[in-house]
């Protein structure tokens, strides 16, 4: 298969001539009038209705017992770890192949990430690279879940669910049990997708979403910390929102807090987007089906959800036959105006994690040098 038949398919479906970009958004119900209401009424901050609206609509969709709006999703997997425990000096587990906001999370809460190998099924954490990570290095002792030769405290393990794609969390949860870790599942990809019928983010103790402007639904910027229990999601509410103690007129904070609150007008933006939810994820889904259909039979492997799961396909990737002809297609596609972009290099190749602990990552290393992302706007 030649570049310019793949750069013809990709025009063919979006039906342009123009550029097409890797993941736009699309506002087509009722977002403007939402917006322009929050707008009528003054309440352009932290305090209005659809932000207590895109909660509540948050949770019904997901089953979560809690949802808590933030900022964005940094903020949202910031405050998830900080309730899950992790201090200074921990370690936590999670994946290279990630985007750098995953270990930005922990380097701003003073933890160092382990990186363990992802799974060739999800392309996320591998359940068995992780227990055999921790069978060599980890102890069980009086204080938990101890790295044995430095002594520190292993706290949490951070699968993210790549591309939308659901993690093998059975597994992951055993081994969390085993060892006395929180599992904290940065779902920032993955909202619409589910895990053997429950949605992703409420499997864990803990789970984050982000609504970027390139993610399935966008409030601009924001993000989401999803709970467990009702009573994590009421400290999750305070501890976002300056850790202020309730009063008709008085400032008084009970304890450190953070600034993560979101402001009424990007819940009123997410709140239009949510009533449109299932019609993206239908697109969504018709689209992955075309590329699947497409490269089936050739040298590419078009990258699927697992079996065990349906995912809302929020990048369609696929893997090249070898590097070469991963930077053919990237040079070739993007000089075409069709944008396609390589996934992110693994985070232990960034200056601030080179130093950070991992196993020999093999199947990280093949996908960074293989895959690439698809034109995945949803069509109509």
């Amino acid at each position: 298969m030649n570049i310019k038949s793949i750069v013809e398919f990709v025009r063919d479906v979006y039906k342009t001539d123009e550029f097409i970009p890797l993941h736009a958004p699309v506002f087509d119900g009722n977002e403007k009038k939402y917006v322009l209401d929050t707008l009528d009424s003054t309440f352009v901050s932290s305090v209005g209705k659809y932000v207590d609206d895109f909660e509540r609509k948050m949770e019904s969709y997901t089953g979560t017992s809690r949802a808590v709006a933030t900022v964005n999703g940094t903020a949202a997997l910031s405050a998830a770890l900080y309730l899950a425990g992790v201090k200074r000096g921990d370690l936590v587990i999670t994946q290279a192949l990630t985007f750098v906001a995953t270990c930005n999370a922990l380097y701003h809460l003073g933890a160092e990430p382990v990186f363990t190998d992802v799974s060739p099924v999800s392309l996320g954490l591998c359940p068995v690279a992780l227990e055999n990570w921790l069978l060599e290095n980890a102890a069980l002792t009086d204080k938990g879940c101890v790295h044995r030769k430095t002594h520190q405290n292993i706290r949490a393990v951070v699968p993210m669910h790549t591309f939308g794609h659901p993690v093998e969390l059975d597994e992951l949860i055993d081994v969390c049990k085993k060892w006395h870790l929180v599992l904290v599942e940065d779902a920032a990809e993955s909202l619409g997708s589910f895990y053997k019928g429950r949605h992703t983010g409420t499997l864990g103790e803990y789970g984050a979403l982000s609504f970027n402007g390139n993610k399935i639904i966008t409030t601009g910027g924001g993000g989401m910390v999803f709970c467990r229990s009702p009573e994590a999601g009421i400290r999750a509410k305070h501890i976002t929102t300056t850790a202020k103690v309730p009063h008709p007129y008085e400032f008084y904070h009970d304890e450190p807090g953070f600034n993560y609150r979101m402001p009424n007008l990007n819940a009123a933006l997410g709140c239009g987007q949510m009533e449109q939810l299932d019609v993206f994820l239908k697109r969504k889904r018709s689209l992955a089906q075309r590329y699947e259909r497409f490269f089936e039979g050739s040298e590419f492997e078009f990258v699927k959800e697992p079996s065990y799961a349906k995912s809302n396909y929020w990048l369609n990737a696929v893997i090249c036959e070898n590097n070469d002809s991963r930077d053919a297609i990237l040079a070739e596609m993007n000089a075409s105006n069709v944008m396609v972009r390589p996934i992110w290099k693994l985070m232990h190749r960034l200056p601030m994690f080179e130093s950070a602990m991992r196993d020999d990552l093999t199947n990280s290393e093949k996908i960074e040098a293989r895959l690439i992302n698809l034109p995945s706007s949803p069509v109509a």
